[in-house]
């Protein structure tokens, strides 16, 4: 079996990680390059970058920092934030980017989807959902948490493999930056509903957390940013505790100081 993925998450906007809480209320946390390259030497997995700013501002990803971070950890990169057509996904991937994800043009354009995994395949194509609960459901959220939808956050995520995602990053907006724990109510059921690997992100405090997130969430992988940014919990912390609760996870290196 394979082992289960550990992500740091890089949110940047105007060029810099920052992190917030309910997506607002951001704080500076550094620079994307010299955090990618310390995440890859701590022995993460897999990392996602993404322009936060990119979408509310109607603009295409900052290319020149996707380079600059790829060229600094030598794992695979996941980048979103900005891709609205077919041409702007190829874009970042020759920037170095190893998977794209798309949040509001899939949801504004959902063909953007099938266009993009038609081209270069599904497995590169990640589908990004921020998600809010309201009342007993949970609804898609846009535009980096600014424009609810009206959309059911469980129907776009069947949808969303349907048209040819390969993969679904979700982001419960209630829980992100408080430290409460992954909605692994909202990541079961989606979990039951598709049959493509799933991200969790949005609540983690420490490492216990991660592995509710796989155990009772279903999740693939799981995905934090803040714990990890301020050196709360490394990488190494959460593999250990994933693989002292009989989860399989990947190579558990040491912490690097």
């Amino acid at each position: 079996m394979l082992g289960h993925r550990v992500i740091p998450c890089l949110d940047v906007a105007d060029g810099r990680v920052v992190k917030g809480t309910r997506f607002v209320d951001l704080v500076d946390e550094g620079d994307p390059p010299t955090l990618a390259q310390r995440y890859a030497d701590e022995g993460a997995d897999e990392l996602v970058f993404l322009d936060i700013s990119a979408a509310p501002a109607g603009r295409a990803t900052l290319l020149d920092i996707v380079e600059r971070t790829a060229r600094r950890a030598f794992i695979p990169l996941t980048v979103g934030g900005g891709v609205r057509t077919v041409d702007e996904m190829w874009s970042v991937l020759r920037a170095g980017a190893d998977k794209v994800s798309l949040n509001t043009a899939a949801v504004r354009e959902p063909g953007l989807v099938t266009e993009c995994a038609s081209r270069f395949g599904r497995q590169a194509v990640v589908v990004a959902i921020d998600a809010r609960r309201v009342a007993d459901s949970w609804e898609v959220v846009v535009q980096g948490g600014r424009q609810p939808t009206g959309q059911d956050a469980i129907e776009w995520a069947r949808r969303a493999t349907e048209l040819g995602a390969g993969e679904l990053l979700v982001t419960s907006i209630d829980r992100d930056g408080t430290g409460s724990g992954f909605d692994t109510e909202l990541l079961r059921a989606i979990t039951s509903r598709v049959t493509v690997p799933v991200i969790a992100s949005g609540g983690a405090a420490g490492p216990l957390d991660f592995v509710a997130a796989i155990r009772d969430g279903g999740a693939d992988a799981v995905l934090a940013a803040s714990i990890f940014h301020r050196r709360v919990h490394a990488v190494g912390d959460v593999k250990a505790a994933m693989a002292a609760s009989g989860l399989p996870v990947r190579f558990v290196r040491e912490a690097v100081a």
